[in-house]
């Protein structure tokens, strides 16, 4: 069976660490936390870790995975991400991609498939490289700007010292819902995150 490919979206280098937009980095790499795994370069412009995402039922080890964050910026993420997909050879539907959602509550996490791109530049570039949009999203709410902040400033700031806790948590439940998606599908995630 294919892998599935798991993709963490963020900017890359120290300046964007706390951003925001790298919220989707954030539950990336507590997904890689909890596997012990390492991100290493890839010859597709991406740090990337072969894993197996959990336990499966009867305690068998879970499905395998590719975990992935572009080293590219954002705005053109798709390149390596349809790269990764054509050499792991992950069909679009096992593609799912972590990042942070403007029109969600912060601390919220809401996952789908399909749909647009709300005005997500890194999805926007995943969705024309990989020539669809039905892979699946996990959408890690961040809230909209205070006042008459431009959203795209309010993306590339950090998050306030005081939110970090609830950052944490946030980029946590991002890694358990990919993990309730590879493991019992779309609605059982879907039923889970929403009815919060």
């Amino acid at each position: 069976m294919e892998p599935w490919l798991v993709v963490g979206l963020g900017n890359p280098g120290p300046r964007y660490e706390g951003n925001r937009h790298n919220v989707g980095a954030m539950a990336l790499a507590e997904l890689a936390r909890r596997c012990s795994a390492t991100l290493k370069q890839h010859k597709s412009r991406a740090w990337v870790a072969e894993v197996r995402l959990g336990t499966a039922p009867g305690g068998l080890p879970g499905p395998r995975a590719v975990l992935a964050r572009p080293m590219t910026y954002m705005n053109v993420s798709g390149g390596p991400v349809a790269e990764l997909a054509s050499f792991y050879k992950v069909p679009r539907e096992q593609v799912v991609v972590l990042h942070d959602e403007l029109d969600i509550d912060f601390g919220a996490v809401r996952v789908k498939r399909d749909g647009g791109e709300g005005g997500h530049n890194g999805l926007r570039s995943i969705s024309q490289s990989l020539g669809g949009r039905d892979y699946l999203r996990v959408r890690l709410g961040i809230g909209r700007p205070p006042g008459r902040q431009d959203p795209a400033d309010f993306v590339l700031t950090d998050f306030p010292a005081r939110d970090r806790d609830e950052v944490e948590l946030l980029a946590g439940d991002g890694a358990d819902a990919v993990e309730e998606l590879v493991h019992l599908g779309l609605p059982a995630a879907q039923q889970r995150f929403h009815s919060r």
